[in-house]
């Protein structure tokens, strides 16, 4: 019977089991307190409010505190903060004024205009800011002859050629301002090149130029002559203000030569004379602002090619150069009715200099006694005399004898 027990071996039962009825009394038990809940629900807690969870403020220091009472003093300010291309456009506005005031200065200028350069690849010149770069362009050709001087002349190039590409930007006036100074600082540089094929085209761009130029009339030669007396008179008062200042200041411990200031009244009567003046140029200049522009536009473009006929005729030492400057002041001289009184005079001057040593150089000398024969005379010469048959396989000489290569 022992061994029937199926439970042997078996560890006690830790609690004793629940009778049915004692199950029946928990469930009805729970479902009275089910019940009992639903009839008294417990009432839902308020929501947060929102301030509650904000982060309470840090103490204000006194700095911000007086910000704020001076906001709210003045509440119609507000305040603005510049954004970065406003001061991005500021600082370029500086920099060109400073280059500007630099670049006139030789010993200066190499620096400044490749800073002007780096103002153009940047993009940095528009039409907002194209009056300011002007004044760079303007303020280094403030001397006409310094674009030509050996220390700088490939920077002037170089900067005027690059001026090239911000064109657009500039107004008429400043266009044609550009143009003639262009004449100055590349064409006429181009002609200091040691390459054959840059000078020959650089002739044929001044023959262009010359032939673009109006007919020169006698009211252009009246106002040339005007001009280079003005210039003889400014000269000659200068050299004579010079002297009075120097007579002054030697004469300062004398007496006075006017004891009852009568001189003191002419200087009046003249500047009202001076003012009167000037207010009848001035309407007489709105009346005419059109043509004096191309007067002026004329007459700098005459003097640039002046300047560059100068600059040819000084290189005619050089054997590859001579035959472009015949054809160069050949064809100036044949167009020389297009320059005013004084450049026609510089030109026939230049062609009978040009003549004459083309006649030397046909007798095989030049000036020095040396031998002065370009390429193209030497080969004249040399075939002037060569007996050429028309058949093949006959000498140079003409003794109609085949020379070949039997090797």
């Amino acid at each position: 019977m022992a061994e029937d027990n199926l439970f042997q071996g078996l560890p006690p039962p830790s609690a004793t089991p629940l009778s049915s009825n004692s199950q029946k009394q928990q469930q009805q038990q729970s479902r009275e307190s089910t019940a009992a809940t639903n009839k008294h629900p417990s009432p839902i807690p308020p929501p947060a409010l929102k301030s509650a969870l904000k982060r309470s403020n840090p103490p204000e220091t006194n700095s911000e505190k007086g910000f704020h009472e001076a906001a709210a003093t003045a509440p119609g300010k507000r305040i603005r903060f510049k954004t970065i291309t406003d001061v991005a456009e500021k600082q370029i506005l500086d920099a060109m004024q400073k280059i500007a005031s630099h670049i006139k200065n030789l010993t200066k200028f190499t620096k400044a205009s490749k800073l002007a350069i780096q103002l153009i690849q940047a993009g940095s010149v528009k039409p907002g800011t194209s009056d300011h770069f002007f004044a760079i362009l303007e303020s280094a050709m403030s001397s006409p002859t310094a674009c030509n001087d050996p220390s700088v002349r490939a920077d002037y190039h170089a900067l005027f050629t690059a001026a090239q590409d911000i064109a657009d930007c500039f107004n008429d006036k400043q266009k044609i301002l550009l143009t003639t100074w262009t004449t100055r600082a590349v064409m006429a540089n181009d002609l200091h090149t040691d390459d054959s094929f840059v000078f020959s085209k650089t002739a044929g761009r001044v023959k262009e130029a010359i032939s673009n130029l109006p007919i020169a009339t006698e009211d252009d030669d009246t106002e040339e002559a005007t001009s280079l007396k003005d210039e003889i008179e400014m000269a000659y008062k200068d050299d004579k203000n010079k002297q009075d200042m120097s007579s002054v200041m030697e004469g300062d411990n004398k007496e006075d030569d006017d004891p009852f200031g009568l001189d003191a009244l002419i200087p009046s009567k003249l500047k009202k004379d001076i003012k009167t003046k000037g207010k009848k140029d001035a309407a007489s200049k709105n009346g005419n602002d059109g043509e004096e522009e191309t007067k002026r536009f004329i007459k700098s473009q005459r003097e640039g090619l002046i300047s560059c006929l100068e600059i040819a005729a000084n290189r005619y030492k050089i054997p590859w150069c001579q035959t472009v400057i015949d054809i160069l002041v050949k064809y100036a001289f044949d167009n020389v009715a297009r320059f005013t009184s004084q450049q026609r005079d510089a030109i026939e001057k230049l062609w009978a200099s040009i003549r004459e040593q083309q006649i030397r150089r046909k007798q095989g000398k030049s000036v020095t006694g040396k031998l002065d024969v370009n390429a193209f005379e030497s080969l004249q010469t040399k075939y002037a005399n060569e007996k050429i048959s028309i058949r093949r396989a006959v000498g140079g000489s003409g003794d109609r004898r085949a020379s070949q290569w039997l090797g």
